[in-house]
């Protein structure tokens, strides 16, 4: 599990107060965060809002997905895909355009066909978090 120190979406002030908290890895953001109930009770804790936190598990589930690490990570806020929503957004053949059009960018090889698709897969299949 990715540590949190790896979302983009988190001012540092709440960083600090997550890390108080015990919450060190993406992993267990997402267990704490699980329902609307939980996701309130975060925001309390942290003085965040419960969309803050929202924002902080929509990124932690696309950090989590499969064969995904920190150079993914900046693949995909290159392509201004920042978070599962975003993934959700976009038909495939979109994804991967945006995923190529990046790796130029970047000046970087793009991932194997297979690897975005799988990306998109797990994320239709994460859809209802």
């Amino acid at each position: 599990m990715p540590p949190i120190t790896e979302l983009t979406r988190i001012e540092p002030v709440h960083l600090e107060r997550l890390e108080r908290q015990g919450i060190f890895t993406t992993g267990l953001l997402l267990e704490v965060s699980e329902t609307t109930t939980r996701r309130q009770y975060l925001a309390d804790q942290v003085d965040a809002t419960p969309n803050d936190v929202l924002n902080w598990r929509d990124e932690a589930l696309m950090l989590n997905l499969a064969g995904f690490g920190p150079d993914e990570h900046q693949l995909m806020i290159q392509a201004g895909v920042e978070g599962l929503r975003d993934m959700l957004s976009l038909d495939l053949d979109e994804f991967r355009d945006r995923i190529h059009r990046a790796c130029l960018e970047l000046k970087v090889d793009p991932p194997p066909d297979l690897m975005i698709e799988g990306w998109w897969d797990q994320a239709r299949t994460l859809e209802d978090e």
